[in-house]
């Protein structure tokens, strides 16, 4: 099967050169990388082209005009772009551990979509990292919350990756899926604007396709940079409309979203 990784990034070059190097020692490469960008500067666009020759597989960028937080909408061209079959879809300040994308590629399976799960890099630590530029010994350091999310145990994870129907927890920064199913429900909704609530929204339409949720416990390791909060995301302003449009999904059960990757 082949696979497309995609990044979503906004503004954060820092951060998504460590995400780079990460990829780069992948013990398995996915098939295709595509930055879906947010509308960053020109930056963004240098640190790509800069990598786009130590890379083996193909790295594009897809880009979008800088009009506020439109995460719906950039990672919906990126699906439409994408050629593979699966998608792991990170955010830009997710560095991977070395079998990340082995190990969603090995719970992958028809009629299941996958949910991540991350440990949390405190703002000292991850200062302290990027300017190391080093993601090596992340797993030593006490500058990580969530620390039983840094241990890779295939064993365990067969045992405790369980299956559900659960909506809540809901991260499309750490989501696979099969580019097919996300078509099928047409994307992310793009009525979302500002942060919050999308990727709650685009995974319980999976659900509601008939999906299945397998949560990665024990694999897929990721490490979350700590960042300052985009100040594009309005989040007093915009939150209560996301919050009703979530609910309306839940309650009405759909699983089509009229404004998504098509505008029906």
């Amino acid at each position: 099967m082949s696979v497309s990784l995609i990044i979503t990034t906004y503004n954060r070059p820092d951060a998504l050169d460590l995400v780079f190097k990460s990829i780069l020692k992948q013990s398995v490469s996915p098939s295709e990388i595509i930055v879906a960008d947010d509308g960053s500067t020109n930056v963004t666009k240098k640190l790509i082209d800069s990598y786009k020759s130590k890379f083996q597989v193909p790295l594009r960028h897809v880009w979008q005009e800088d009009k506020g937080f439109r995460v719906a909408r950039i990672r919906n061209l990126a699906i439409d772009a994408a050629k593979g079959d699966y998608i792991i879809s990170i955010d830009g300040d997710i560095v991977l551990h070395k079998d990340f994308v082995k190990s969603h590629i090995y719970f992958a399976k028809k009629g299941f979509f996958l949910q991540g799960h991350r440990a949390l890099l405190n703002p000292k630590f991850t200062e302290q990292v990027l300017k190391n530029d080093s993601i090596d010994y992340l797993i030593w350091d006490r500058g990580i919350s969530n620390r039983k999310n840094t241990i890779h145990n295939l064993v365990l994870a067969k045992f405790f990756s369980f299956k559900s129907k659960k909506i809540n927890g809901l991260m499309g920064g750490l989501m696979s899926f099969w580019k097919a199913d996300a078509m099928k429900i047409n994307g992310y909704d793009e009525d979302f604007i500002g942060w919050g609530k999308e990727d709650s929204d685009f995974g319980v339409r999976l659900l509601n396709s008939g999906l299945w949720r397998r949560d990665l416990r024990f694999c897929a390791v990721a490490f979350h940079l700590d960042h300052l909060k985009d100040n594009r995301m309005n989040t007093k302003k915009f939150y209560k409309k996301n919050l009703s449009i979530l609910d309306s999904s839940i309650s009405n059960k759909t699983v089509v979203c009229k404004n998504g990757i098509k505008k029906l």
